[in-house]
């Protein structure tokens, strides 16, 4: 994660590299420093292009991975999504009650040159989450990986009730396990109240399995 000079903007990504063992894990380490300083450097609308031009320039045989980048206004709550590959984000509105998913077009980082990536953008409003995550949270041989999501977010709806403190945790040991990696991390936005000391409108967590 990245946060602007002023303190006041969010930047974060969740990546995906695909294979396993020793081979991903180094991939991964090279990839966390390198979208690191990305991450600092660029503006948001240029990180994942040029995340995708780094990967491509590897030319790692059957190496590619998913990526969610989320830019998030911690003063208004406004944010913008984009992702290449990854399975989308779901947002949980207080207001309502009910959740929605965030889908965007981009392909996998590292299959083309020149990719794009579409942008969803959206506000945070008090009370709100989101949910950013891999595969291998939602996917299952026996089903579609949609139905995944939706189970994911019917147990995040939950959370608005019981609050996001820990919800991390709860929402990953809840679900099936596999044998995939897991990983989830969960934005939300206090609800600021006039009589309690002021509190940073934001909260981020995350949860490894």
């Amino acid at each position: 994660s990245n946060t602007t000079a002023s303190g006041r903007v969010l930047q974060v990504v969740v990546v995906d590299v695909s294979g396993k063992g020793v081979e991903a894990g180094t991939r991964s380490l090279l990839l966390s420093g390198a979208f690191g300083g990305l991450l600092s450097a660029l503006p948001s609308e240029q990180f994942l292009p040029a995340a995708n031009d780094f990967l491509v320039r590897q030319d790692w045989a059957e190496g590619f991975a998913t990526a969610i980048h989320l830019r998030l206004d911690l003063t208004t709550g406004d944010f913008e999504l984009r992702k290449a590959g990854h399975p989308p984000a779901v947002w949980l509105h207080a207001g309502s009650g009910k959740w929605s998913v965030l889908d965007s077009d981009g392909p996998a980082l590292g299959l083309l040159p020149d990719a794009e990536m579409q942008c969803v953008r959206g506000t945070l409003g008090p009370g709100d989450g989101l949910m950013l995550y891999i595969d291998g949270l939602v996917e299952d041989t026996r089903r579609d990986i949609m139905s995944g999501v939706d189970k994911l977010a019917g147990r995040g709806v939950g959370l608005l009730q019981r609050g996001f403190e820990g919800g991390e945790v709860q929402l990953v040991d809840g679900l099936e396990r596999n044998e995939d990696d897991r990983a989830l991390l969960l934005v939300h936005r206090r609800v600021m109240r006039p009589t309690a000391r002021a509190a940073p409108p934001q909260s981020v967590t995350a949860r490894d399995a």
